[in-house]
């Protein structure tokens, strides 16, 4: 059973792990004679550079990207979380799932926090899994359709956006929705973190939209979590390829900070935890402005 305990009183920032061999942002360790040691070192990398909170995933989440057996994402993330909890025995570990019983082994491995992209839809056991471990749980906003994706060979393939009349009222309405089952099937209101789902089926300006008007989300009290690093809609918006998107990810993460976020899920962990430090020191910089 999970203990750990996270303090929001300042913005984390959450390191991406990636034990795939088809993450869309090129980093996945699986390919690596011994992935295990590889993501172990990519694991320290990140701490060292200011990660406070890793988050593993065996299943990439890219669009197009086939599903794969429960067996098979145990096989890559199990082992990992098993050597990082040995050698870094009191960070938060976070797995990316939306399957209850690779959640159970990763939780039994040493695992903190399921983050589950499909908000606790996608596995009816999910929910009183992490009930039994006392785990938190990531609730994401996605209404994708996972084979409904957008080829586009400058930026890379999108989930299409669904029809929203108004895309920041319904994400909100929707993770209400999800927040109420979680709450009903035992989960501690204590222990439930937000993500809006950006790039999760939703078009540039409704990312963009979502992302500025992040302070809506943060008022229904919840920490919340935004995951923009590197995507789709920061190449479209600037035309840039995906290893070229640095700076653009870190406008996001400052104006997600500037509206409230408290968890920020980066590919390049030292340079967005600069961001946030330096942010974060504007932010409480005192003085008498007149």
């Amino acid at each position: 059973m999970t203990s750990v305990m996270l303090s929001f009183e300042r913005p984390l920032v959450m390191g991406i792990l990636n034990v795939t061999p088809d993450s869309f942002a090129g980093d996945g360790v699986l390919a690596h004679e011994n992935y295990v040691i590889a993501a172990l070192n990519q694991a320290s990398q990140m701490i060292e550079d200011g990660a406070t909170i890793l988050d593993i995933g065996g299943e990439s989440s890219r669009p197009g990207a086939d599903l794969i057996d429960s067996s098979e994402e145990k096989r890559r993330v199990v082992p990992v979380i098993r050597a990082i909890r040995k050698q870094h025995a009191t960070t938060p570990l976070s797995v990316d799932t939306m399957k209850a019983d690779v959640a159970r082994a990763a939780l039994e491995a040493g695992a903190d926090i399921i983050n589950d992209i499909s908000a606790l839809t996608f596995d009816p056991a999910m929910a009183s899994i992490i009930v039994q471990h006392n785990a938190w749980v990531v609730l994401m906003h996605n209404r994708s359709q996972r084979n409904v994706v957008l080829q586009e060979a400058a930026w890379g393939p999108s989930y299409q956006a669904p029809d929203y009349k108004d895309v920041l009222g319904e994400v909100i309405g929707d993770l209400q929705e999800h927040i109420a089952f979680a709450r009903s099937a035992g989960i501690s209101q204590k222990r439930i973190i937000l993500d809006p789902g950006i790039g999760f089926g939703k078009s540039v300006e409704q990312n963009l939209t979502l992302i500025n008007h992040l302070d809506h989300l943060c008022a229904l009290g919840y920490p919340v979590l935004i995951g923009t690093s590197r995507k789709n809609f920061i190449g479209r918006v600037l035309e840039v390829p995906v290893e070229e998107r640095l700076e653009g990810t870190a406008a996001t993460v400052v104006v997600a900070l500037e509206r409230g976020a408290s968890l920020l899920r980066v590919h390049d962990v030292k340079f967005m935890a600069r961001v946030v430090m330096m942010t974060e020191a504007i932010r409480k910089a005192g003085g008498d402005p007149s």
